[in-house]
């Protein structure tokens, strides 16, 4: 079906596109264009990236890199190019129909920068072994269902290839980000105090800094080093205590997050994508998304009879400024990675347009308290 047309741990330095309000770092809705250093742009003309998958949403992905310019994109689908697909894609045409939807695109994806390297595999994704993602540096798969996310970032891990997902439906949309250990250095003016190097949240820490002098002034570069989960233990992951210990914060998590958790105990079920409008899978889907929501420990009220309604309307559609907010988002996430600066996304964005909102909550299993040591 087409239709055309965490809130992140606690930080002082936020992303350039995202802002805190009301206790949550919420991404605004454009993204402003960053000056970045020669090394920086020499990691990102190096950079090979696979994207899997070729509907709405990759496009916008596959537009931004490409614009900025990385050295390499793989561009894997093994689906043909249907009408449903005319509504929603700027790179096909009615004269693709029937074609595999990677081959029908590069042409057009070329235009935008010829020094990419691009390259299409019409191969079905699960016949990919583990080691065929290690000659990449970035993994990016989109439109896909859990388990099929799940096996392709099992693989990325095993070769240690950073993961991204990312799906929209309709007038909602997720981006996941698994980068297992990353590091990265964000900027700032050199304070009297020295800055210690420990851990600062369960999955964040100081490991080093450095001085240099800029414009008169003295300039401490902190590098910091965040650790990931895979996305099959982040959907099982509880909310983090800080979102928990009060109803207020209970009542500002979005019902998103139970929906999608939902929808993906339903396509395990079921072997279905989306829920159809029988009885059966909407008695089903409500159930899950009522067990996901108890799970989560949320209010029963913020899990309306409307919300269901309007998620269920929009599952497995896409709408182009969805798409491109969240193909714009990201990509800069993975040019800010490749060229290890600023705070990337950790690790699951949620948006809904309709509220024009896009919290990012950090995911993960149960983590020691910060004073206990890890043995």
């Amino acid at each position: 079906m087409t239709m055309a047309g965490s809130e992140q741990q606690a930080n002082s330095e936020l992303p350039s596109t995202m802002a805190a309000a009301g206790g949550a770092t919420v991404l605004q809705p454009s993204l402003q264009a960053q000056a970045i250093s020669a090394a920086e742009i020499a990691l990102l003309r190096s950079a090979n990236i696979l994207l899997v998958g070729m509907r709405a949403l990759s496009n916008e992905i596959a537009k931004n890199l490409v614009l900025a310019g990385i050295g390499s994109l793989t561009i894997l689908d093994d689906q043909v190019v249907t009408e449903d697909d005319l509504g929603s894609q700027f790179f096909i045409s009615e004269l693709h129909l029937g074609m595999n939807r990677a081959a029908a695109a590069v042409t057009q994806v070329r235009t935008l920068n010829p020094r990419v390297a691009l390259h299409i595999d019409m191969e079905n994704i699960l016949a990919k072994p583990p080691d065929f993602y290690s000659m990449f540096n970035m993994v990016i798969a989109t439109d896909l269902d859990l388990t099929l996310l799940s096996n392709i970032n099992a693989a990325c891990r095993f070769v240690n290839v950073p993961f991204y997902a990312a799906g929209s439906h309709g007038t909602y949309g997720f981006i996941f980000a698994d980068l297992i250990t990353h590091d990265y250095v964000i900027e700032r003016e050199k304070s009297n105090l020295p800055t210690e190097l420990k851990a600062e949240t369960m999955t964040r820490s100081i490991v080093g800094t450095r001085t240099k002098e800029e414009s008169g002034k003295q300039i401490e570069m902190v590098t910091k080093r965040e650790i990931y989960s895979p996305i099959n233990l982040a959907n099982t992951s509880p909310l983090q205590s800080e979102h928990l210990s009060s109803r207020r914060r209970k009542l500002q998590v979005p019902p998103l997050l139970t929906c999608l958790r939902a929808l993906w105990e339903f396509q395990s079920l079921s072997r279905q994508s989306i829920p159809t409008h029988s009885h059966a899978d909407l008695e089903l889907f409500t159930k899950l998304a009522t067990e996901k929501h108890k799970e989560l420990q949320l209010p029963a009220e913020t899990l309306r009879s409307e919300f269901l309604r309007s998620f269920l309307q929009n599952a497995g559609s896409e709408i182009a400024p969805v798409t491109a907010f969240l193909g714009g988002q990201l990509a800069q996430d993975v040019i800010n990675v490749l060229g290890q600066r600023e705070q990337p996304i950790q690790n699951f964005l949620l948006f809904d347009s309709e509220e024009s909102k896009g919290p990012v909550y950090a995911l993960h299993p149960i983590f020691p308290p910060l004073d206990v040591p890890i043995m």
